[in-house]
């Protein structure tokens, strides 16, 4: 099967910054894929060149086989999107809503958004003024997904809900995904991808800088601390094909995190004049996730892995 998404090369520069600056990206059906990045990294420029609504500046994408630059009716009658603050129309009545929205889909859509609401313990007679945040988030999911959709598109849909809330939303993505769907979620809440996440891709400045399963992150990424007896004396760089993400020095302690570190690699390490002594664990998400946007990942180091 096609990926669902596919972007190559994809730059976008507005008057005063460049929001994107060349962004790879494959992401394929029956999965949920997380895009981790900071507020202004360019998570929602390229969601917005992916539905159709912003034409990059160059570079390409193709979204349910589709490229949303000539075709973005056709790419938004096979998506679904929910937004971190959805907007509804507060005079309308839940019912209301559901059926102004059916009139651009087929006649499932109506019942199959009763039945998602119902589940949500939301009447249909309520307004939508009257809803709180998180009744108004799955209002704006049973919206999203009562056309059934190939593609499901979050961008921070849990930002400011009750954890009981976010759970439900979790739980959904995963629900998807095992029906065959894809789920792209773009998030800096490092707790919720860890729980529902496939594949993870790290964005900063504009760029995707890693992209890996969620268990080979899990495997692939060590932190080594070591204690030497000299501070400014010069480490040699680690055989190919570990890469160094980040190092940080303080007083006699060095800290890297590192991706593809062998056991080899540790004891020459220990060997080196001058090393008292190297501890090592398997690094946590966040801590890639710091490594990546910390400023010290140049472009050469930042390896994607497909």
């Amino acid at each position: 099967m096609n990926p669902v998404i596919t972007a190559q090369s994809l730059t976008m520069h507005f008057r005063r910054c460049d929001a994107l600056r060349g962004v790879d990206l494959s992401i394929e059906p029956g999965t949920v894929f997380a895009l981790l990045g900071e507020n202004g990294a360019g998570k929602t420029t390229l969601i917005r060149i992916l539905t159709g609504y912003q034409k990059p500046t160059r570079g390409s994408c193709r979204v349910c086989d589709l490229d949303p630059t000539r075709d973005p009716r056709g790419v938004r009658r096979q998506i679904g999107y929910v937004s971190d603050s959805p907007a509804l129309y507060d005079w309308m009545t839940v019912a209301q809503i559901g059926g102004f929205t059916a009139s651009f889909y087929d006649d499932a859509y109506r019942r199959n958004f009763i039945d998602s609401i119902a589940k949500y313990d939301i009447r249909p007679d309520q307004k939508i003024r009257s809803l709180s945040k998180g009744q108004r988030a799955k209002v704006a999911l049973s919206l999203a997904v009562a056309h059934d959709p190939t593609l499901l598109i979050m961008d921070e849909p849990t930002s400011g809900l009750d954890p009981k809330v976010r759970r439900s939303f979790l739980e959904s993505m995963i629900d998807r995904a095992a029906t065959g769907r894809t789920v792209f979620l773009a998030s800096h809440q490092i707790s919720e991808v860890e729980r529902v996440a496939d594949t993870v891709g790290i964005m900063h400045q504009g760029r995707v800088c890693l992209v890996a399963p969620l268990s080979e992150l899990r495997e692939s990424f060590s932190e080594v601390v070591i204690d030497v007896e000299d501070p400014l004396r010069t480490m040699p760089p680690l055989p190919s094909p570990a890469v160094v993400l980040s190092e940080e020095t303080e007083g006699r302690q060095r800290e890297w995190i590192v991706r593809n570190l062998t056991p080899e690699m540790i004891q020459a390490i220990r060997e080196l004049p001058g090393v008292i002594d190297v501890r090592h664990r398997v690094a946590t998400l966040e801590e890639v996730f710091i490594a990546c946007t910390s400023g010290s990942l140049s472009a050469e180091t930042a390896e994607v892995a497909t």
